[in-house]
This record gives C-alpha cells, structure tokens and sequence, in this order.
C-alpha cells in the first residue's frame, strides 16, 4: 500500500480512501476496499507522468504577408501615419493608409500607369480628393517587385541643423539685399 503525502501529486484511489478511512471520513468503506485490501493487485497501479522530450520545436506557422503589405510599409515610411489620427469607434472608419491602398490598387489594376509612378500618382489622386499628406524625409518612393525600395537618403541630425543654417543664411541675405534696395530707391515701395 503506497502512502499519500503532500508532496506527491498524484496517489492511487486505495491510498485515497485508505486515508480518509484512518481519518474517519466515510462511515463505513466502500464494497471493493475489503476485496483489494485482501487481493491486491501484483504491481501497484501509479501514474506516470510521460517522459518530456526536449527537442527543436520548428515554426510551422508561415509568415503571412499580402501584396498590399508592401504599399502600407512603404506609406508608413514616407508619410508616417497620415494627417488624421484613428478613428476607433466609428466602425467604418477607414484610416489615410487604407485609403492610400485603395486607390494604388484601382490605379495599379487599371495599367495606365508605369510601375514606378504607381506611389506617387497615388499620392497625388489623394491630393486631388482633398487629403494632403506630408512627407517625412525624402525618400526614393519605387517599389521594386513587390518590396518596398531603400530610401535615398534619410536626414540626420547635423544634416538637419546644417539645412536649417544655410536656409537662415539665405533669408538673411534676401533681408539685406531688399533692404539696401529700399534705401536706394525709397519710392518703389
């Protein structure tokens, strides 16, 4: 008779009600406890937990990507997230991108357009219909088989700050020159 203590988790159920036998659960036991009491089995019955094989479990799920994928990468990088935020609770509510996608496809299905203008013509019937988006950097916006392409170059930091100084430099000598014609001819104005 194997005995039941805390530690174990699993224990047969002769062990079981021999325990809440001694602890005077049951008012009197059960038909067969006598019978295996006198004729027990020649090997106790005890679970086994199955032994765990530890082996590389491989990725059976596929990557799921769909053509559309591509234009929505290639938008989000261009034009980030569009000029309206998301709409959650209005159920038909369908986001700038969507409607980016929308249209690529209707131009792209139609074939009046080469492959590599596809982006920015769609940007520009988007234009046409009164939503205005703007770019992030500049970016090379072709799309190479279905893959969005790398962008030509993406403005840094001092990239930044060197644009901003030439552009404060420029509007400060149009300032200059135009005030100097001024003083030359006070009139004109």
């Amino acid at each position: 008779m194997a005995g039941n203590s805390r530690l174990e988790k699993l224990g047969t159920l002769f062990s079981r009600v021999t325990n809440l036998i001694r602890i005077g659960l049951p008012k009197k036991p059960p038909l067969w406890y006598d019978v295996y009491a006198a004729f027990p089995p020649l090997r106790e019955p005890l679970y086994r937990a199955p032994p765990r094989y530890y082996r590389e479990v491989k990725d059976v799920v596929p990557n799921i990507l769909y053509p559309e994928d591509a234009v929505r990468a290639k938008f989000y990088e261009v034009y980030q997230s569009g000029p309206r935020p998301f709409q959650l609770l209005q159920p038909n509510f369908k986001s700038t991108c969507q409607r980016f996608v929308e249209e690529f496809d209707k131009l792209k299905k139609k074939g009046q357009i080469k492959e590599e203008n596809l982006f920015e013509e769609t940007g520009r019937l988007l234009l046409t219909q009164g939503i205005i988006l703007r770019r992030r950097t500049a970016v090379n916006v072709t799309l190479k088989a279905g893959k969005p392409a790398e962008t030509a170059f993406r403005m840094t930091l001092p990239d930044t700050l060197k644009m901003l100084r030439k552009r404060k430099q420029v509007h400060e000598e149009q300032q200059l020159e135009s005030a100097e014609g001024k003083k030359e001819n006070p009139l004109s104005s």
